[in-house]
């Protein structure tokens, strides 16, 4: 609760002596819970992205998508030409059947006495040898097809039809549509302390308004140029595709509520900030004196100067405009 009191000094002459005139203004201002609110611009991004490839290697056959395409999970995206690979498998599988007719051959030999343990021991670590390999084949098979693991969009492709695809090499770029779209806000040092991970906020986005979104990231070093941290707001209700677009702007309004206590000063009462890092301001004391004080700071901004203070203090008069005019010998 503020209320302005204007002191005027008319120039006068007393015991010779002139005393210019001089104005200033005074506000009662008094301790109240530390809040403020920021609003960001910030750009929309998805959070997490994924690039898909085959295990196998071969021509690429199929390719159902493009970029800025839809699809469902477990919708088939691409595939390669599979006879190279289904060969392979077959092969495998005939020399996997081999090694054991040749385990039940050593077994009869042995009772005959016409072979050895360690023939059969030989005979049955070649079983296990091929139905491994057999077991690769199958499964470099299988990876011959790439199936969506979610409901997403295509952000890039990578290859074409027929193009021959190496193990590894990236075939699209994928992100998941379902609270997987974030905004990308940039905070000062003194802010972020401020901030919580799941803390609600306001998102304001171009043909769609304001919607909530959730901190859902806070860094611990500062990652931009200028020491900000660039956090992530989380837009959990809304898609990608309904009517908004990675890149796009958006501004975020936070709002900051913590359990300390403050005298909010106009910046204007501000007079300096000495070399312990405290603000000093003019206050008026009991006795109708003016006098110089120093205050730890909380946080500044344009607006207003946030001065520490303890819940059962006092109201405090400060001089917030026209300190520039004090005669400073004379408070």
């Amino acid at each position: 609760m503020k209320s302005i009191f204007t002191y005027i000094f008319v120039a006068s002459v007393f015991l010779g002596q002139t005393v210019s005139a001089q104005n200033y203004e005074l506000a009662q201002v008094a301790v109240t819970p530390f809040e403020k609110s920021v609003k960001r611009a910030g750009k929309v991004a998805f959070k997490r992205t994924l690039k898909l490839s085959f295990k196998s290697s071969g021509y690429l056959k199929t390719l159902s998508v493009d970029e800025g395409d839809f699809f469902s999970a477990k919708q088939l995206l691409a595939s390669l030409n599979t006879e190279e690979l289904i060969a392979e498998k077959n092969s495998r599988y005939a020399q996997l059947l081999q090694a054991k007719r040749e385990v039940n051959r050593t077994k009869k030999l042995l009772a005959q006495e016409l072979s050895s343990e360690q023939a059969l021991e030989l005979a049955q670590t070649n079983v296990e040898t091929t139905r491994e390999a057999y077991q690769v084949s199958y499964y470099n098979l299988e990876k011959a097809e790439i199936y969506a693991p979610f409901d997403g969009v295509v952000l890039a492709r990578y290859t074409d039809l027929a193009e021959f695809q190496a193990p590894g090499q990236e075939v699209l770029e994928v992100a998941a549509i379902n609270k997987n779209l974030v905004v990308k806000v940039k905070l000062t040092d003194k802010e972020i302390s401020f901030v919580k991970l799941g803390q609600n906020v306001a998102v304001d986005l171009p043909n769609i308004g304001r919607i909530n979104g959730v901190i859902s990231k806070i860094p611990v070093t500062s990652n931009t140029e200028g020491a900000l941290y660039l956090i992530e707001v989380l837009l959990e209700d809304i898609q990608a595709g309904q009517g908004v677009v990675a890149g796009q702007l958006a501004q975020v309004t936070i709002h900051f509520a913590t359990e300390n206590s403050v005298y909010q000063v106009p910046i204007s009462a501000l007079i300096e900030i000495d070399d312990q890092g405290s603000a000093v301001l003019f206050t008026k004391v009991s006795s109708g004196k003016l006098m110089r004080q120093a205050f730890d700071v909380l946080n500044i901004d344009t607006q207003s100067i946030y001065l520490r203070a303890q819940s059962h203090n006092d109201a405090i008069e400060f001089v917030v405009n026209g300190w520039q005019q004090l005669n400073i010998s004379e408070l």
